[in-house]
This record gives C-alpha cells, sequence and structure tokens, in this order.
C-alpha cells in the first residue's frame, strides 16, 4: 500500500494561469508559497519559504481561475506529479507540482479576510492527469463562518 497526499495552506504568488488543451480540457496553474518561522540557537529569527506549483484541471481549473489571484490565500489538497521531458538543447528536465483535487478560496478576493469557497474534485485523476468526468458537479460553499484560523496547524 501507498499513500500520495499533499495539503497546503499558503499565499497565491501571481495570479492564476488558465489556458485549454488541445483537446478543450481546462488546465490551470498557479504557484504558493508557504512559509516556516522559528527562532534558532542564537535566539534569532529565521523564516524559509518553500513553493509549490499547483495543477488544475477541469471545471475546477476554471473556478480557481475566477477566484484566486495574487495574494489570496488557499488550501489545496491533492497528490504529487512529476513530469519529465527533453529541452531544446536535448537535456533532460523534471518538474514536481501538486495535482489538485479540492481547493478552499480563503479569504476575500481583496481583503484576504471573510468567507471561504470550497471547490472539491472527487473524480478520480488517470494516470495522464486530464479528468475522467469534464462534467462533473463541484462543491461551490461561500459559507463565512470559517477562519484560517481554525485551521489545526
Amino acid at each position: 500500500m501507498s499513500v500520495n497526499k499533499v495539503i497546503l495552506l499558503g499565499r497565491l504568488g501571481q495570479d492564476p494561469e488558465l489556458k485549454y488543451t488541445p483537446g478543450g480540457a481546462p488546465v490551470c496553474n498557479f504557484s504558493i508559497a508557504t512559509t516556516e518561522a522559528w527562532t534558532d540557537k542564537g535566539g534569532q529569527k529565521q523564516e524559509k519559504t518553500e513553493w509549490h506549483r499547483i495543477v488544475v484541471w477541469g471545471k475546477l481549473a476554471e473556478l480557481c481561475n475566477q477566484y484566486l489571484s495574487k495574494g489570496r490565500q488557499a488550501f489545496v489538497e491533492g497528490r504529487l506529479q512529476t513530469r519529465s521531458w527533453d529541452d531544446k538543447d536535448g537535456n533532460k528536465r523534471y518538474m514536481t507540482e501538486i495535482n489538485a483535487a479540492t481547493v478552499q478560496f480563503i479569504g476575500g478576493p481583496s481583503d484576504n479576510k471573510g468567507g471561504e469557497r470550497h471547490v472539491d474534485s472527487s473524480a478520480g485523476m488517470n494516470q495522464g492527469a486530464a479528468p475522467m468526468d469534464m462534467n462533473q458537479d463541484y462543491k461551490v460553499s461561500t459559507e463565512a463562518n470559517f477562519a484560517s484560523d481554525d485551521i489545526p496547524f
């Protein structure tokens, strides 16, 4: 048995980029920053930021493009995926990214406070990372009784 699950809570570093495959499938790409803070042995505060590439498919991709923007906080659940290709010089290149299955839009579009929108893609993804059902329904909740402080980590 194995598990490939990623859970992130962070802020977008840029506006999402929505594209369509030659077959017409929507795909949205964006990056999320997560920051870890600690105090070192010398008593100095330290901080480290990690950047994570996120890929979202189908109707969920279109919703992410519509509701997310640079600086907005998002909670992402998905799986790690590594792609490889040959660059123009023939060198093998690799990219690891998170293929998102669930995205929660935390805070408002302008002030990063307030309500939350939840978009869940519960359909399985095939090996090519394209959605199995492009006409699947997605849950979108606008309940404002959830705050980012409620997340236990």
